[in-house]
């Protein structure tokens, strides 16, 4: 090969990877690389832990050996177990419809052209910035069975005659700590969806407002539509954030009266933690897995779809 023949070819290389390391693909992959070791660290090793360690009968300071599905089979005949499933669920739908409901009504008003709009919009953000075990110390003394603000409140009132035993009465302390859940979760849906409030063109608004549509029919036709995928990513992480609380329900009730406020989540570390079962908790923390991922599908195979997209059916 001649000497202008090699020097053409050290070219084409030099020009081919210049152009590959100017390439959005190849710059891409670098700038997620650290957050993809992170992620198979912090995430991926965990959780394949917790998968092993739920087909082994591993005991706080102990190895295990591998029983296959026996902690699986006990849970499944296991009352508290079931019981900790229907509270999740309970917990999750209630907490979860409510959130959104107020959390887009609250959105609604604080996209109106108020006075102190941004005064407001920065107090509706503290019970989210509040740490989950202050606001939880909170919710304990306002629940208290003696010293209830609440109680003395009613009494006070006249509207009724003893205090309330919120934490004591398993259907009272369902309710407690779905109400305490709803009160820290309104900020992150409120401020998400007064986001997407914001990018909606008012000119939408005035166009539709030309045509006679009434408030409810700008909010049905024109907001909802608009603001729907949105709603989707925001509901998929209020629903994943509240399927997997721990710590308000541990600091507030530790899953009792007698089992009625058990989390999965709680359970687990139960089970796993404070009983020593570290099979039989990393069984039930597993256990969870499926239905976080239905949370996550719906979501991600919803959000591909365009006509949902711009508010239509399919």
């Amino acid at each position: 090969m001649s000497a202008q023949a090699r020097s053409m070819t050290s070219t084409r290389r030099t020009s081919s990877l210049s152009g590959l390391t100017e390439s959005k693909g190849f710059l891409s992959f670098w700038f997620m690389l650290p957050a993809a070791v992170l992620l198979l660290v912090f995430l991926t090793y965990p959780l394949g832990l917790g998968v092993w360690l739920g087909f082994t009968d591993t005991r706080v300071g102990r190895e295990g050996i591998w029983i296959g599905l026996e902690n699986y089979e006990y849970l499944w005949d296991d009352s508290i177990f079931w019981l900790s499933v229907f509270n999740t669920l309970l917990y999750t739908i209630s907490a979860s419809i409510l959130k959104f409901a107020l959390g887009l009504w609250l959105a609604l008003l604080l996209n109106e052209n108020l006075p102190l709009k941004s005064f407001f919009r920065a107090v509706v953000l503290l019970p989210w910035v509040v740490p989950t075990v202050l606001s939880a110390i909170a919710f304990w003394w306002i629940y208290d069975s003696q010293f209830s603000i609440i109680s003395w409140a009613l009494i006070e009132l006249g509207v009724i005659d003893q205090r309330i035993n919120f934490l004591g009465d398993p259907n009272n302390a369902r309710a407690s700590v779905i109400a305490a859940n709803v009160w820290r979760g309104i900020p992150f849906v409120a401020i998400t969806l007064l986001a997407g409030l914001q990018t909606i063109p008012q000119s939408l608004y005035e166009a539709a407002t030309l045509d006679g549509a009434s408030r409810w029919q700008l909010f049905r036709f024109v907001t909802l539509p608009l603001l729907t995928p949105i709603i989707a990513i925001t509901m998929t992480f209020s629903v994943l954030f509240t399927f997997t609380d721990f710590q308000l329900i541990y600091v507030l009730t530790r899953g009792g009266p007698v089992n009625a406020t058990h989390l999965m989540a709680t359970l687990s570390f139960q089970r796993g933690i404070s009983g020593g079962q570290l099979g039989e908790g990393a069984a039930i923390a597993v256990a969870m897995i499926p239905f976080l991922l239905a949370a996550i599908l719906f979501s991600y195979f919803g959000l591909q779809r365009r006509k949902w997209q711009q508010g239509g059916g399919d």
